[in-house]
């Protein structure tokens, strides 16, 4: 059993003054169980958080940063065979412009009906086609695209985008800008806007692409290793920034997820632990501990704050 934790903690100080009076009565005693096997250092500026990393690295997904296929992956989980094409999600999105930034909200506001979703697509896929790319859709709220542009463009991932400014992380393409100066300018008096601004509801006024790249030569259309349970419920607060959510999404973790990988530590099951920050990984394995170690654990009682640091 491996139990992936996104958002573990985030370096940013309502999370460290949040973690600060955090009681974890489960993964704390787990984490005097288990021993750091290894790290996974990054940055904040990458592509690629290391939550979809590691990820991608449990079910033998190996590609650079911004490049790892997760559209592609999709196809094949789907019972599709995605070739060697590049593929990608497209996401429709609202950017609240303002004076020094442009900013994204959380696509997922939205909340598109099906009927708009593809109404926006039909009009939006001539522009890609121009581009040799082709949309289809996938779900209300995210489109596939497919082509050879996708192949090679690194892109980064909604989590690094959602309420950030969107200018650092575009992709570096000429035409990949020139389609996102195309569409908002489509968009900006389509009816669909017009009906959400009616109802008192954001604009969909540009789109952000992700998950491109394409499947390696003579990758299994299964994944090569059992998925993970990522246990994603910190995700949202962390995101926008809401730390007194947070510490109550940790607290329902340790209860749940956190319980189930104790049971399996307990009867004995090959387990792994690994906790993600906005910039590092940490993963951890179930070990055999001398009397000795047992003993000096059980005094030291680590806790989640002792692991900030590799965080």
């Amino acid at each position: 059993m491996q139990l992936l934790i996104p958002y573990a903690y985030v370096d940013d100080p309502g999370c460290t003054q949040a973690l600060a009076t955090l009681h974890l009565p489960v993964l704390d005693p787990l984490l005097a169980r288990l021993t750091v096997a290894r790290t996974d250092t990054g940055s904040a500026d990458t592509l690629t958080p290391p939550h979809e990393r590691a990820l991608a690295q449990a079910i033998g997904i190996t590609a650079a940063d911004g490049l790892v296929p997760w559209a592609a992956s999709a196809v094949a989980r789907s019972g599709r065979d995605p070739g060697t094409n590049g593929w990608a999600w497209i996401t429709p999105a609202h950017w609240q412009v303002g004076a020094d930034r442009i900013q994204m909200t959380d696509p997922a506001t939205l909340q598109l009906s099906h009927d708009a979703s593809q109404t926006l697509l039909q009009a939006m896929a001539p522009y890609f086609a121009q581009d040799g790319i082709e949309l289809m859709p996938d779900t209300p709220g995210r489109w596939l695209a497919r082509g050879d542009a996708l192949t090679t463009l690194a892109t980064a991932s909604l989590d690094r985008v959602i309420d950030a400014d969107v200018g650092p992380w575009m992709p570096a393409t000429a035409s990949m800008r020139r389609l996102q100066n195309e569409m908002q300018m489509l968009l900006y008096t389509h009816p669909v806007n017009d009906a959400r601004s009616a109802q008192g509801l954001a604009s969909v006024n540009s789109f952000w692409v992700s998950g491109s790249g394409a499947m390696a030569p003579n990758t299994p259309l299964t994944p090569v290793k059992p998925e993970p349970a990522v246990a994603d419920a910190l995700r949202p607060a962390a995101l926008r920034g809401d730390w007194t959510a947070w510490a109550e999404a940790w607290r329902q973790l340790d209860q749940g997820a956190c319980q189930k990988l104790a049971g399996a530590i307990d009867r004995g099951q090959t387990c792994e632990l690994v906790l993600c920050s906005e910039r590092n990984a940490i993963h951890f394995t179930a070990a055999a501990l001398g009397w000795r170690e047992r003993l000096q654990r059980r005094l030291k009682r680590p806790s989640l704050k002792d692991f900030t640091a590799l965080l």
